[in-house]
């Protein structure tokens, strides 16, 4: 049963392949995205774009509150 199953679903093996993969990068960008290091210095950044003036505080707390959530 095995050998025939195998023989059977072989077609559909690029399409587990890619699946795979793409599941793979999903972790991937969810980890980035979470990752604290990343984050500190996306808060970084906004704080020096909000004293360079090219942020308004409202701008800035509004970008600080999406990173904190992010590590939530």
């Amino acid at each position: 049963m095995g050998l025939l199953t195998g023989l059977l679903t072989l077609p559909l093996a690029p399409v587990r392949g890619v699946a795979g993969i793409a599941r793979l990068i999903g972790d991937e960008a969810e980890r980035q995205y979470r990752d604290p290091a990343a984050v500190r210095l996306a808060l970084d950044q906004v704080e020096q774009d909000r004293v360079a003036g090219l942020l308004s505080d409202e701008e800035a707390a509004a970008m600080e509150d999406e990173l904190i959530g992010r590590l939530l």
